[in-house]
Order: C-alpha cells, then sequence, then structure tokens
C-alpha cells in the first residue's frame, strides 16, 4: 500500500497552472518518471510548461489544424518557437475521441462512442478528459511509450488544473488506460 497526497482546487482553471507544474515535477521526480505530457490549445501553457519543468522531456499536445475555423492553427507561432527553444516537443494531431465522432455529431445531430466516452470522463472534470486523449494522441504519434508511466497534465478551458500519473496506451486499447494516480484536479 502507498498514500499519494491528491489537491482538490476550490476552483478551476488556469489559477492553478503553476501548482499543478510544481505537483507534477514533485511526483515525477520521487517516481523516476522522465516524460510529462501537457495539454495545450495557444501555447501559453506550454510555455510554462517547459519552463517550469526543466530536465524533463516535455511533450505538449494542441489541438489539430481547423479544430475551431478552417486553416487556423490556435498554436500560436510565437509559442511555439519558444516551446522548441526550450526543448519541448509539439504533437498537433486529431483528438482521439473527436475526429470522425465530431463530424457525425455536427452533420447529423447524433453522437458516437467517442462523444459518449468524453462525456462520461468529463464527469470527472474536463481535464480528466483530455489527460486520457492526450496520452493516446502522443502514443499513437510513437511519442511516448506504453511501457513507460508518464504524467500528463491538462486543465478546464485555459491553463493548468489536473495532473495524473498514468500507462499510457494507443486508442485502440483505451481499455487498458490506467490512472494509476490522481496528483491534482479541481473539486468542483
Amino acid at each position: 500500500m502507498i498514500e499519494v497526497k491528491t489537491v482538490y482546487f476550490d476552483k478551476p482553471g488556469e489559477v492553478n497552472t503553476d501548482d499543478t507544474l510544481r505537483i507534477a515535477r514533485k511526483r515525477a521526480e520521487e517516481l523516476g518518471i522522465k516524460t510529462i505530457l501537457v495539454a495545450s490549445t495557444r501555447g501559453e501553457a506550454a510555455v510554462k510548461a517547459v519552463e517550469a519543468l526543466k530536465g524533463f522531456r516535455v511533450i505538449c499536445v494542441s489541438h489539430s489544424m481547423g479544430f475551431n475555423e478552417p486553416g487556423v492553427q490556435r498554436f500560436t507561432e510565437e509559442s511555439r518557437k519558444k516551446v522548441e527553444a526550450k526543448g519541448g516537443i509539439i504533437l498537433t494531431t486529431t483528438h482521439a475521441f473527436a475526429g470522425v465522432s465530431r463530424m457525425m455529431r455536427n452533420k447529423f445531430h447524433t453522437y458516437t462512442i467517442g462523444d459518449i466516452i468524453a462525456v462520461a470522463l468529463r464527469v470527472f472534470g474536463q481535464g480528466m478528459k483530455v489527460v486520457c486523449e492526450i496520452t493516446m494522441m502522443a502514443a499513437d504519434s510513437g511519442l511516448v511509450s506504453i511501457d513507460e508511466d508518464v504524467i500528463v497534465i491538462a486543465g478546464t478551458g485555459r491553463g493548468c488544473d489536473t495532473a495524473v500519473v498514468l500507462k499510457p496506451v494507443y486508442t485502440q486499447e483505451f481499455s487498458e488506460l490506467r490512472i494509476k494516480e490522481l496528483l491534482c484536479k479541481p473539486r468542483f
């Protein structure tokens, strides 16, 4: 048996970013975890993460091209340059729970299994859905090993407020994904 402290934030959002990064760093050091994934839409959280998590392999996962508007990438070029200059890796790819599911929802006004899984995970908070999703995206892209635990950070809206330790899996093995430790999340 092990005891691990879980931090519950009073409110969600970017106000918790610095604490979330500090908590993740501390636990990564304790467990000897070398890779930390961070969700980042525009790049601000990614820039903070590569600075706060110096010495770790930081993979920043962003929205796919055209996610909100055709031809637009929301991760800014300025943020991209800062992240890459500090050794961070940026993964831009289709959301594991969305992709074709989003087309079905938008075009036919119906929900598919990816939507249902996303809604179920959001019961634990937006960040919990995102940590699962970006981990599979990184595994599918070959950026994380399915044989090593990682720490994954996400948030509600902007910034970071959720961090977990988990065992990555490929999207087609979603049922085998295991959240091993909940480090922090909003209490709601």
